[in-house]
């Protein structure tokens, strides 16, 4: 099987990923389950190190543009792990959307391209990201 052009390192930090995104949705199942979310927001943050490296990372985290989405998140993995999950969910994911808001038209145009329910979700991530980027260009 041909490998992908991820190294060996930024594999596990996919994994470590997924593992916290499970994490978080099966924290939201089970009614904010404060254990499974700070599990979660850990395997998050670690894959997220892996992938992009821990200088990027920090860089990343520490911009201007983005200081208020990332004092939000730790506003809200501080407020989980002080026994306010659902506050602290709350917090977090608006954080999650001030930071990783740019990408969401990226993955709407990926997603369309899902045969039934794609076209539905890629509209709905357009609209929640504010339109498609640079929807004028020729390219």
């Amino acid at each position: 099987m041909p490998s992908m052009w991820l190294s060996d390192t930024q594999k596990i930090g996919v994994a470590f990923c997924s593992g916290g995104g499970f994490f978080l949705l099966g924290g939201v199942m089970m009614f904010f389950d404060r254990a499974m979310l700070a599990m979660g927001n850990i395997l998050f943050l670690l894959g997220l190190t892996l992938i992009i490296g821990p200088q990027k990372t920090l860089l990343f985290f520490a911009r201007r543009q983005k200081l208020k989405g990332t004092a939000a998140f730790c506003a809200g993995i501080l407020l989980i792990l002080l026994r306010w999950p659902l506050t602290g969910f709350l917090v977090e994911a608006y954080g999650i959307f001030v930071l990783f808001g740019d990408f969401f038209a990226t993955i709407a145009g990926f997603v369309a391209n899902v045969p039934v329910v794609g076209p539905y979700v890629a509209k709905a991530l357009e609209t929640i990201s504010g339109g498609r980027r640079n929807a004028e260009l020729p390219v």
